[in-house]
């Protein structure tokens, strides 16, 4: 169920409040384009400076608007298991195929902290998604964790942030090959899937979202010649955008692209004159601008 590009959404806002309009126009483009899935309320949804209730309304609105035609993965993680079940069983309630949880931040568990933690989310009866991050979250799950809990029905994947090809091969061997195993670095796409992963949670996937469909679909045909020739087009995108935090980056690319403003909450700023050069020359590399 859950493969190819899947954009991790970004949430618009408009003189400081969440824009919905402008959210369901984002989640008709994604689709029409051919996102495979919508991860909304991501770090890339700005999740750390929206209040519990905009969380869930932006879930619930995405659910609603999305009406099964594509998987929707609801971003609710925290460092709180407590919270973390507050969100997932929201997930479930307004009809999420999925959740997606961050390794709890800050307090950095121990493995058995970690399997603790994950073993009660499973509990509430809806595909987790893990989300193992670890330069945001201060710590790793080790492939043997991750495969202690895909033991669990409700543990169906990870969105791996580590960029690193060799742990897939490590996870499919302690979770097996049915796992899941998404990518969370867009420049590493290509290579993830040849060791074994089906997908990505991308962020350039919100400014460009038929080149990131086309790339997956590639490599999920067993055509890498196609995809490496598609990914030339996106590497400069995917560097600009994250020149700076890439929520600012790809709001930014969004603005230039008529389709979303550029508005953000603090501590996120507007990306600076050098960030947009940047990310005008890579949308024009990759025929998005002219």
């Amino acid at each position: 169920m859950f493969k190819g590009s899947l954009p991790a959404l970004v949430t618009p806002f408009k003189d400081g409040a969440v824009d919905f309009d402008t959210l369901k126009r984002l989640i008709e483009w994604h689709i029409a384009e051919g996102s495979h899935g919508l991860v909304p309320v991501g770090t890339t949804g700005e999740t750390p400076t929206l209040s519990h209730e905009e969380h869930e309304q932006v879930v619930e609105a995405v659910v609603t608007t999305v009406a099964g035609r594509v998987p929707v993965i609801a971003g609710a993680g925290s460092n709180s298991t407590a919270e973390t079940l507050r969100f997932v069983e929201h997930a479930k309630d307004v009809g999420a195929d999925a959740a997606l949880v961050v390794t709890p931040y800050y307090n950095k568990p121990t493995q058995k902290g970690l399997i603790a933690h994950f073993t009660a989310v499973a509990e509430v009866g809806i595909p987790i998604i893990i989300y193992n991050i670890p330069p945001r979250s201060v710590v790793d799950m080790s492939a043997d964790t991750m495969g202690e809990l895909a033991k669990l029905d409700m543990i169906v994947g990870v969105k791996d942030s580590s960029a690193d090809p060799g742990r897939v091969a490590m996870q499919r061997m302690t979770c097996g090959k049915d796992f899941i195993q998404l990518c969370a670095e867009d420049p590493a796409a290509v290579g993830y899937n040849a060791m074994g992963g089906v997908g990505c949670i991308s962020v350039t996937a919100n400014v460009a979202p038929k080149l990131c469909s086309q790339v997956q679909e590639a490599t999920l045909a067993g055509d890498f010649a196609a995809a490496l020739e598609l990914s030339d087009k996106l590497m400069p995108l995917h560097r600009a955008i994250f020149a700076e935090p890439g929520v600012s980056g790809a709001k930014y690319a969004l603005s230039k692209l008529g389709m979303c403003g550029g508005e953000l909450r603090l501590p996120m700023l507007e990306v600076g004159d050098d960030t947009k050069t940047q990310i005008d020359a890579a949308l024009r590399h990759a025929g998005l601008l002219d």
